[in-house]
């Protein structure tokens, strides 16, 4: 994945001082690309195995479990609606952890980001379904979608922003890259998992008690994940490198005020890969459960596959975008994106097969597209703003591109057609394209 050949750290233009700066300080030897990279990808693996534990479940879990009194369709678009919560709360919770971490410091920060997501997602795992309690079921739901939420937003540790500023001359796009590994290896990890435990169970073993083992191993894997990006951020090594490069939190006023127009043109310049994101992974499993035939456990090792494709897109984004211009490569997989939204109709509507292209093809572009996602316009911010900047526009893209992707998919697909679907994704590649060429324009301005 990487090469084993440490490079020195190097500076940046975000930051010119660091030229005539000795690496050898007292807090001890510099920190390698190699090591801030092994946390990145450690730390977003976790994140997203828990992030699509709760995906897969919403479609093949709540709906029996919390919703049992409501059709099949009607069930997912509410267990759809409580799915987007987190990413609602999730902006929030980096507004709470930035103003905790100004006080009280990044270790306290990422302790209450542990507890809180442990917490929320242990409790899922023994929540009582609605034939217990009734609709108390229903509303600790949503107040555990919330915790996981505001945990994500406190769990920001500035290690990628990190990353791209020590990644050698020329390399950046793929160091970029690096921590967008996560997303598949936890899709893979969590399909497999859902796919073993519902071929080995009967349906009523499945939701009694099956599902709840995935939350279980989300659980632990959380816990030991994040404990893992605890102790190496509470070196003295990386302590020095994150504030010599500034990444620190500062005022969400003053960011909004000074660096507005960046958070807003970077939410946009990934919306593209966002509204994909959920399109080929949390949507299809709902269309295919609801209205094919196919079997889910075939659907989700499909994906699987389409998991590792999308594996390969990234690190061949990487190679492309220090080639080519991040934007540029971002900006391209774009207008692909959305000459793919118009086979939409055509192929999850074509049967198996074209349900199966639909996936693969579709995790490719999202794979080509998302390692890149991050970061191309982020790059913008002062240094003083990058770190705060760069998890609020993370913040703003999941909610705006994918946080309401299933409930508006599944909800125009049911009602007026597929069709729809593929408005919804055009507008996403549209949008991605606006966006870069404002932020092209703006550079250009700035430089004259």
């Amino acid at each position: 994945m990487m090469s084993s050949t440490h490079q020195p750290t190097l500076p940046t233009a975000a930051n010119p001082n660091n030229r005539d700066r000795d690496h050898s300080h007292d807090h001890g030897a510099p920190i390698e690309p190699g090591e801030i990279a092994v946390g990145v990808i450690i730390g977003r693996a976790s994140e997203y195995f828990d992030f699509f534990v709760y995906g897969i479940a919403t479609v093949l879990v709540f709906p029996a479990v919390f919703f049992p009194f409501e059709k099949g369709l009607e069930g997912t678009l509410w267990s759809f609606v409580i799915f987007s919560f987190a990413f609602l709360a999730r902006p929030l919770g980096t507004v709470i952890s930035m103003a905790v971490q100004r006080q009280l410091g990044r270790q306290v920060k990422l302790t209450i980001a542990l507890f809180v997501m442990g917490i929320s997602t242990a409790c899922i795992a023994f929540l009582p379904g609605y034939n217990s309690i009734g609709y108390t079921a229903i509303i600790l739901l949503a107040v555990l979608r919330v915790g996981q939420g505001l945990a994500m937003g406190g769990s920001w540790d500035g290690l990628p922003s990190l990353l791209a500023l020590n990644a050698p001359e020329g390399k950046r796009g793929w160091f970029a890259m690096l921590g967008q590994l996560g997303a598949p290896i936890g899709f893979i990890l969590a399909s497999t998992l859902f796919a073993y435990l519902i071929d080995s169970l009967s349906t009523e073993d499945f939701l009694d008690w099956g599902w709840r083992y995935t939350f279980y191993v989300a659980f632990a894997v959380n816990v030991v994940a994040l404990f893992a990006r605890l102790r190496l951020v509470a070196t003295d090594e990386f302590a020095h490198q994150l504030e010599e490069r500034e990444l620190e939190p500062v005022s969400i006023s003053e960011l909004i005020n000074t660096q507005g127009y960046n958070l807003v043109i970077g939410a946009f310049a990934a919306l593209a890969s966002y509204a994909l994101f959920h399109l080929v992974t949390v949507f299809p499993l709902s269309w295919i459960k609801l209205f094919s035939g196919q079997s889910i456990t075939r659907a989700l090792l499909i994906q699987a596959c389409g998991a590792v494709l999308a594996a390969g897109g990234i690190v061949a984004s990487g190679i492309l975008a220090d080639r080519f211009g991040r934007r540029r490569v971002l900006g391209g997989f774009a207008i692909l994106i959305g000459i793919f939204s118009a086979f939409v109709p055509m192929l999850l509507g074509g049967g198996r097969l074209g349900q199966d292209v639909f996936l693969l093809v579709g995790f490719i572009l999202l794979g080509l597209s998302y390692g890149q996602a991050t970061g191309a316009v982020t790059a913008n911010f002062e240094s003083k703003y990058r770190y705060t900047g760069a998890a609020l526009t993370a913040d703003l893209a999941w909610l705006i591109g994918a946080g309401f992707a299933p409930l508006v998919a599944l909800g125009l697909s049911a009602n007026f057609g597929l069709g729809y679907v593929s408005v919804y994704l055009f507008s996403g590649a549209l949008c991605t394209l606006i966006a870069l060429r404002v932020n092209r324009s703006m550079v250009q301005s700035d430089r004259d």
